[in-house]
């Protein structure tokens, strides 16, 4: 008999901060690089978009950026990589090393089985049900510490990880708690034989 939970995860987006070692001359930026916008009037920072691979990062003058749109952290640190060669090729000055340090991760889950949501709520701890108001469960994990919105279909979105081992973690750490827990129905209806 094959096992009803088969716990799967996709990393959707990770946000990172990056932390150059000196501030950056915003105007020189937008000046010399094609497709950034820079509007000081509605916003400090200046919004530099890559294509390949997708990312965006915010950039400030003190030389910290928020990068988002990346799906691993292997992806992350060549975005970085290439934003930075793009700066210093239409010469813009980076020296030191920048500073990577992942804030959030955020990806979808999947135990490919169904969910009785009200039997996980009464049984989990620390886990929040309230299906007038959404209807997903939600469930703090203290280790590793990240929030599952976990939905009756058995798919679910995983946030606050900082690195991409914990969301296997935590969806495989779930899985095995609902079915120890009785509060797997059965699989989906789509992937009955």
């Amino acid at each position: 008999m094959q096992p009803i939970v088969k716990p799967t995860t996709r990393i959707e987006n990770i946000v990172a901060t990056v932390i150059l070692e000196h501030g950056i001359d915003l105007d020189l930026l937008e000046a010399r690089i094609p497709n950034i916008t820079f509007r000081p009037d509605q916003f400090p920072g200046l919004i530099f978009r890559m294509d390949k691979p997708k990312a965006t990062a915010l950039i400030f003058r003190s030389g910290k950026m928020v990068v988002t749109g990346t799906k691993s952290t292997a992806e992350l640190v060549d975005v970085v990589k290439k934003m930075i060669k793009i700066m210093m090729r239409h010469g813009i000055k980076i020296t030191g090393r920048p500073r990577i340090q992942i804030q959030n991760i955020v990806a979808s889950g999947d135990i490919g089985a169904l969910v009785n949501l009200e039997k996980a709520a009464y049984m989990l701890e620390e886990s929040m049900y309230e299906p007038e108001q959404f209807p997903g469960l939600i469930h703090r994990m203290r280790e590793p510490r990240v929030v599952l919105l976990i939905f009756s279909s058995g798919k679910m979105v995983i946030t606050g990880a900082k690195e991409e081992r914990e969301v296997e973690e935590a969806v495989k750490k779930i899985a095995s708690q609902l079915e120890e827990l009785g509060c797997i129905i059965g699989p989906r209806p789509e992937e009955e034989e």
